[in-house]
């Protein structure tokens, strides 16, 4: 279940590196939102088992600790202001 749990991360950490710098920035302006989501889009989909729901939990634990931590680092979008992480992103790319 852990492994399944982090597999089911793993893609959705594939997806956000894909995604464009400034939807990216601004899906972590909503972190919150974007945990919600993921955990209970993953639920319904594992729904049924003992096993599926934990590797539900798991992954959404670590989305949560993923966006938390991206926020921090690389920061968010606020409209068009760009409020910086530790790590400031260029946008103009």
């Amino acid at each position: 279940m852990f492994t399944t749990g982090f597999a089911v991360f793993l893609g959705m950490l594939l997806l956000m590196v894909k995604l464009p710098r400034r939807l990216l920035l601004r899906a972590l302006h909503r972190d919150l939102a974007v945990d919600l989501t993921v955990t209970l889009l993953v639920f319904l989909v594992h729904f049924g088992s003992f096993d599926g729901l934990m590797a539900a939990t798991v992954a959404g634990l670590l989305t949560s600790l993923a966006t938390s931590s991206a926020k921090r680092l690389f920061g968010h979008l606020d409209g068009d202001r760009y409020i910086p992480g530790l790590f400031r992103l260029d946008l103009h790319r």
